[in-house]
């Protein structure tokens, strides 16, 4: 079993959306996406993930170019719709619409569809669990740690963690990802957890107890535990897993950032 994932970018302006002329106005290279701007506008990207086997002659599970024909023919006027008459909905629940129409047109393949509202933010549903929405929005903090171990000398100290045991230690502004994974109501009065209830979330639980200390010095977490970015992770889903499940959702997972090049997933769990 395969899963092949595609994404599509285009930008939503003012103007109505008339999918016959936006192919026509279709640019040769569409790294960037198309639509393209007209005026002032916002710019999203779906990704589209469809499951089975490949073709053993072609090798292709699905040609790309037909996920981004339903995109276009599909999704895209859906979610341009929702933004201009019903702004105040649930992404999640605009993808409820999304991918039964992409499965009407691809087949019951389509297993999951997530919609890049943001760099930082995006909103997902799958084919297997219709009944919940996966939100997720990435945060940051700037803190200093030191690695180190006290039963350890200084020299096997020096030789496992390099220039990160540096005895007055080294900042870092890390980055944070909670993805949750929040049920959708039986009723209209009750709400589906939102992006803004996670905000306050982590702001509670981890900027304010983390942001601009010294890990190793101002924290309890981090006294008697060594701040690497495994440990940062895990703690950091210890922390924001209860608050979330109080608000009615699930937490998924927590990725953090280290750098651009250095990241850590606890759990690390398939969703």
């Amino acid at each position: 079993m395969y899963e092949l994932t595609r994404r599509v970018r285009f930008c939503v302006s003012s103007s109505s959306f008339d999918s016959k002329e936006e192919e026509v106005r279709r640019p040769r290279s569409a790294y960037a996406g198309w639509p393209t701007m007209k005026g002032i506008g916002t710019f999203w990207e779906i990704e589209v993930s469809y499951r089975g086997d490949v073709d053993p002659q072609t090798g292709y599970l699905l040609n790309i170019s037909i996920i981004d024909q339903a995109v276009h023919k599909v999704a895209i006027g859906l979610l341009v719709d929702a933004m201009r008459n019903k702004p105040e909905t649930h992404p999640g629940l605009v993808l409820l619409n999304v991918l039964p129409a992409l499965q009407e047109y691809l087949g019951d393949s389509v297993s999951g569809v997530c919609w890049k509202l943001t760099p930082y933010y995006w909103v997902a549903v799958r084919s297997h669990a219709m009944d919940r929405v996966l939100i997720s929005q990435q945060f940051e903090f700037s803190a200093a740690h030191r690695l180190h171990i006290g039963q350890l000398s200084e020299e096997e100290n020096r030789n496992t963690f390099g220039k990160c045991n540096n005895p007055h230690g080294h900042g870092h502004n890390y980055r944070i990802e909670a993805v949750v994974s929040a049920p959708i109501p039986d009723t209209d009065d009750l709400d589906l957890f939102c992006v803004s209830k996670l905000e306050r979330i982590v702001d509670e639980q981890i900027i304010k107890r983390f942001d601009h200390t010294n890990l190793n010095l101002d924290t309890s977490e981090f006294a008697q535990l060594n701040p690497s970015v495994e440990h940062i992770a895990k703690v950091c889903y210890g922390l924001l897993s209860e608050p979330i499940n109080e608000a009615g959702a699930q937490l998924a997972r927590v990725t953090i950032w280290e750098t651009e090049k250095s990241s850590c997933t606890y759990p690390a769990t398939t969703i």
